[in-house]
């Protein structure tokens, strides 16, 4: 009996293996469709150069060493405004979803500030900060803040009211309620807010290293277009793709651990 009993870990393989291979087969059909319309004359090579001429600008800029200084750069930045922005967001999130005052004293001006667009604050920064990494990593926590300040408070909220009764009822302190109930009770909103939280600190990255610097990937694909070089253009855009594919990946990697305990529907 126990020998038809299959490996759980030897039984996933395949399926992780599916996975990848779906997740692959549109963008290699993309690029495939692409490389032929190029060869064939159908797209123009400065709008839309061929992938095999974005590849040779790839291993150009590699192999200069440009790309791996830009992008060190650039995830500094993104690293850091995640960092300031996701951890206000997580700490205010926590703050305002246990206390009702906190809530009606502080909710309504975070709402005001997170409907302004981040480029209508972008000559403030300028103005203040200069632009220097100040600005741009400000820039990119302001658009960090607010996935993680939602979500966290969402958990909380949709924490069982009976949970804190038990709590008060066992003598926990706040701290210890944080720690053993709210927190591990709104884990999976605050992970989803670290996901967003991360998809848009590298959304403001590209703002910040847009408008106002003089290094980053941003700044590589301003100067490319600058010169119309289009396959640095597309050189830039797809490190930031891949860049914010790996951090998701990282983060839902962490949710599995960390939350695998939740049954939820997988479709």
């Amino acid at each position: 009996m126990s020998s038809r009993i299959a490996d759980p870990q030897a039984a996933g393989a395949p399926g992780r293996r599916t996975q990848i291979g779906l997740g692959l087969l549109l963008p290699a059909t993309v690029i495939a469709v692409w490389q032929v319309l190029a060869e064939w004359g159908y797209l123009s090579e400065l709008m839309f150069p061929a992938p095999t001429v974005i590849a040779g600008s790839f291993a150009d800029l590699a192999a200069s060493g440009d790309l791996w200084a830009n992008f060190r750069i650039s995830a500094v930045r993104a690293i850091s405004g995640f960092l300031l922005g996701g951890g206000l967001g997580l700490a205010f999130g926590i703050l305002v979803g246990l206390f009702r005052k906190s809530e009606k004293l502080l909710d309504p001006t975070f709402q005001m500030i997170r409907m302004i667009p981040s480029l209508a604050v972008v000559p403030l920064f300028i103005l203040w900060f200069g632009i220097g990494e100040e600005s741009k990593v400000l820039l990119i926590a302001k658009a960090a803040f607010f996935p993680l300040y939602i979500n966290t408070f969402i958990g909380i909220r949709h924490v069982d009211n009976k949970l804190f009764e038990v709590s008060r009822v066992l003598g926990f302190s706040r701290v210890k309620q944080i720690v053993r109930l709210v927190i591990p009770a709104a884990l999976p909103n605050i992970l989803l807010g670290v996901r967003l939280s991360l998809g848009l600190a590298w959304l403001g990255l590209v703002v910040a290293e847009l408008i106002a610097s003089t290094s980053g990937i941003g700044y590589m694909i301003s100067d490319a277009r600058q010169f119309a070089d289009t396959p640095v253009v597309f050189v830039g855009i797809l490190v930031f793709a891949v860049a914010g594919l790996v951090s998701d990946a990282v983060v839902r990697l962490l949710e599995r651990r960390v939350a695998g305990w939740k049954d939820t529907f997988r479709g």
